[in-house]
């Protein structure tokens, strides 16, 4: 069943839907500074979609427990022990409960762990129970930290691990992450990269814009529009948004949260007495205790130190390497990145597309269809593109002139790779030389006469000699390699498009 939640309007494309089965499987990252409407557009995704899934909040400020008055949402304190929590989260998970967990007046330690149980108990529920649950993590910094920071080492392993879980193996179980983060450099790496759908809100910091300009696939010169947003604005992008970067605004919502940002109100009227306000105690005070936090630990000595580090790789060397991730079958995945460029080309608009958008297209379908490892630089996308717009048989490339073609290709820039190793294969092949309108569309202009002057270029470096016949048709002779095109007509039109038309 297709559900399409109402996050808004989009600039000049109507409204703004998400598709909330494909965000199930996909996963969201939300990022935005402080201010920037990111609490907003987290209540706007629960409210829309509370009819039809499941939803668990992990709130750190407490801020989400209105949505119990409208939805219907349980609140779970999160004042209790950790076994306690975990008993909680697998009851949640079999009743299909919708919850928010409460962790306001936690200390940063607490949080963690009591998130920590919670998130570990619904990812370790009954097979029987793996119905589809929405976890929204606010703040998700706290819970999935890059580096470590105040807290113990253990409590920061444990909640990253529940994070991890959650994003990278809880779609199986039923569990879709739903993260947002003040700042992308604090969150750690290996969980915001689990996701495949994204929304990015203001930010200032040259590091976050950079990296939410990278996880769109824009060039570092666009990342500039991050700093004028205005609240409430994101740029989308994903399969459950869009395919490429949406500028949208989040709509209003239902509930509202119990904190609001700090409105300038006038000061009281100075009292008669001041002093005596202040310094005097009130009865009631004595009765509530003082409750101040422990004082940290002093730091480890350098002889600690140097002992704990010898231990530390004395136990590495004694355990068996063993990989924390599967082995990627390099074949499997070069024949799912073959497929993928096969689909990015049979798109009609292709070649007149530049490289950027090409490759920001071609890293969200290798998002769809999760391609194992790091996707192809953006070097090897070149490469990669050139061959793919020539689409030789295996014959073709498994014969020596090819392999002597794709060596020569290599000595020329990468936007004229395409066109040369088309002319070649025509050569190989025995085929008619290409017109100048489809030399224009491999170029990516629609102008014949830069696609003369490309041959022109071509034969001056001594790569073809071009020559016409009798009847004016033209023939594109490789001396390298020894053959030469059939003639063919200059004038003729687009053989792409003939080609395209008979495939339809």
């Amino acid at each position: 069943m297709q559900v399409a939640i109402d996050m808004g309007e989009s600039r000049g494309a109507g409204a703004a839907h998400m598709d909330l089965e494909e965000l199930l499987a996909t996963r969201l990252l939300v990022q935005g500074n402080s201010g920037s409407g990111k609490s907003h557009l987290l209540r706007r995704l629960l409210e829309q979609s509370a009819p039809w899934v499941q939803q668990c909040v992990i709130d750190p400020e407490g801020d989400f427990v209105t949505l119990a008055d409208k939805f219907g949402h349980l609140v779970v304190d999160a004042t209790r022990s950790e076994a306690e929590l975990t008993r909680i989260a697998n009851r949640v998970r079999q009743h299909r409960v919708s919850v928010v967990v409460n962790l306001e007046g936690l200390d940063a330690e607490q949080q963690m762990r009591a998130a920590a149980a919670f998130l570990g108990g619904m990812f370790d529920a009954d097979r029987d129970y793996w119905y589809p649950v929405l976890v929204v993590v606010d703040e998700a910094q706290l819970f999935a930290p890059a580096a470590a920071g105040e807290v113990s080492d253990e409590a920061r392993k444990v909640s990253l691990g529940a994070m991890t879980n959650l994003m990278c193996r809880g779609r199986k179980r039923g569990l879709a992450g739903v993260i947002a983060t003040q700042r992308l450099a604090k969150l750690a790496k290996n969980v915001a990269a689990e996701a495949s759908n994204f929304l990015m809100g203001r930010t200032f910091l040259d590091i976050d814009m950079a990296r939410a300009a990278d996880l769109l696939g824009m060039d570092r010169r666009q990342a500039e529009q991050f700093r004028d947003l205005a609240r409430g604005h994101f740029v989308a992008l994903g399969p459950a948004v869009s395919r490429r970067p949406l500028p949208i605004v989040i709509g209003p919502v239902e509930t509202s949260a119990r904190s609001t940002s700090p409105k300038l109100t006038p000061l009281p009227e100075a009292p008669a007495d001041a002093a005596d306000l202040i310094f005097t105690m009130d009865p009631e005070e004595l009765a509530r205790p003082v409750v101040r936090r422990p004082p940290p630990p002093p730091p480890p000595s350098t002889t600690e130190l140097l002992a704990q580090v010898t231990r530390a790789r004395a136990e590495r060397e004694a355990e068996t390497p063993v990989s924390l991730f599967p082995e990627i079958d390099e074949a499997e995945r070069e024949e799912t990145i073959k497929t993928v460029m096969t689909e990015l080309m049979s798109d009609p608009d292709a070649g007149f597309r530049n490289t950027a958008q090409l490759y920001q297209d071609f890293l969200v379908r290798c998002r769809i269809r999760r391609v194992p490892g790091e996707p192809p630089p953006l070097p090897a996308f070149k490469r990669l593109l050139a061959v793919a717009r020539v689409a030789p048989d295996e014959e073709t490339v498994a014969s020596d002139g090819w392999q002597q073609a794709m060596t020569l290709s290599e000595t020329l820039t990468d936007d004229v790779q395409g066109v040369f190793l088309v002319v070649a294969q025509a050569a190989l092949t025995d085929a008619p030389c290409p017109s100048d309108a489809t030399i224009a569309r491999l170029y990516g202009t629609h102008s014949t006469s830069r696609a003369r002057r490309l041959l022109t270029w071509f034969e001056e470096r001594g790569l073809i000699v071009i020559r016409t016949d009798f009847r004016n048709q033209r023939i594109a002779a490789f001396p390298d390699l020894g053959v030469e095109t059939a003639p063919g007509d200059p004038n003729g039109p687009d053989m792409l498009d003939d080609q395209r038309g008979a495939a339809e």
